[in-house]
């Protein structure tokens, strides 16, 4: 099937045939798997943070940023789980990709992976739309593998879905990083997607030493911390300064964390979250944003609220017989939930990773 057809049907929100989906990522995973795992792309550009199966938001961002090819798209990951059109999004920016490959970038988030997409949707998604003996989740699982890790814009702007990593001093140190694998639940990889950055702006954290207070608190904060996710670390402004200045960036463009305005700025705008899935599960309220970079320099977030789409479905998911049972089974876990199963003594639980790295203090660079 050719690649304008393809567009033309995920445009309309309809599903490719399970053959035509193990030919694109085919397809795409020979294109990846040339690519390194820093990427290098310049402005102008516009960033955009999780999506999390939003398909219709999606098209929004299209309709506000600009189509493909006129505006050129960096994507921080996390496509797919928790909203309802997880195919029809990782599908439509699959094809985008390989029909204009030098003006969509895609990186790899923490759901891009075979456990995560077992416990949040995405594979009990393509079970319902493509049958139980249908492979399309195990093509687009292994697609995933071949996904890049990050990103860097002008030469100065350091791009990554998560974070930063006790592991990774350097640029090339992520650079010879085996990517072509599942997510493991801990080193460089693990970290570069679940790490937070974390700022403490109470004054509390100045602790008076003469009152008994302990200086390490004050220290900790600075430095990598095990995350209470349960996987990668926080990390404060030194931590980022540090590592600015060894490789000669400016700034950290990152996803991953919920931003009820649609972004954050830490650290004075040394770390900015985006995050690009309004009314994030159908019921969070939040905006979203997409970043567009002019130059290095110049920049503006184009914030935005739900589809109509999305509204139409909360009104609907309201009344006897419709769409609510089926959002309910995807989104049982609070919002506090840190986004692991908790099953059994599965590696990326809170309970394996608590007991793994208990009371751990990290200093940078080990």
């Amino acid at each position: 099937m050719e690649l304008d057809r393809c567009l033309e049907l995920l445009c309309k929100g309809q599903l490719l045939p399970e053959e035509t989906i193990r030919a694109l990522c085919f397809k795409l995973k020979e294109m990846l798997v040339k690519e390194s795992n820093v990427i290098h792309i310049q402005t102008p550009v516009t960033v955009v943070g999780d999506m999390h199966g939003q398909f219709h938001d999606m098209l929004e961002i299209f309709h506000i940023g600009g189509p493909v090819p006129s505006t050129n798209y960096l994507f921080l990951g996390d496509y797919v789980d928790r909203g309802l059109y997880s195919v029809e999004t990782i599908m439509l920016l699959i094809v985008l990709k390989l029909r204009y490959p030098s003006r969509i970038h895609l990186l790899r988030g923490n759901h891009e992976s075979r456990q995560i997409t077992q416990s949040y949707g995405f594979y009990t998604e393509c079970l319902n739309k493509y049958g139980g003996n249908s492979r399309v989740w195990n093509y687009l699982t292994d697609l995933f593998d071949y996904l890049v890790l990050c990103c860097i814009i002008d030469d100065e702007i350091f791009c990554v879905h998560g974070g930063l990593s006790p592991n990774v001093q350097s640029i090339d140190q992520i650079k010879i990083i085996d990517r072509f694998r599942e997510i493991p639940h801990d080193g460089a990889m693990s970290d570069l997607v679940w790490s937070d950055p974390e700022e403490n702006n109470s004054n509390s954290s100045m602790i008076n030493i003469e009152n008994g207070g302990d200086e390490l608190f004050r220290d900790n904060s600075q430095h990598f911390q095990v995350s209470p996710r349960g996987a990668g670390y926080t990390f404060g402004r030194s931590v980022v300064e540090k590592f600015l200045q060894l490789n000669d960036m400016s700034r950290i463009y990152r996803a991953h964390q919920l931003c009820n305005e649609g972004y954050q700025i830490y650290f004075d705008g040394l770390v900015t979250t985006v995050w690009s899935a309004p009314n994030y599960c159908y019921r969070c309220g939040n905006k979203a944003s997409i970043l567009e970079l002019y130059d290095k320099d110049n920049f503006y977030f184009n914030v935005f609220t739900e589809a109509p789409e999305n509204k139409s479905l909360n009104i609907n998911s309201s009344m006897p017989g419709s769409a609510n049972k089926v959002i309910s089974d995807y989104f049982e876990d609070d919002e506090s939930s840190t986004d692991l199963p908790m099953i059994g003594q599965d590696v990326f639980s809170d309970v394996y990773q608590a007991k793994y790295a208990a009371d751990r203090r990290v200093e940078y660079f080990l």
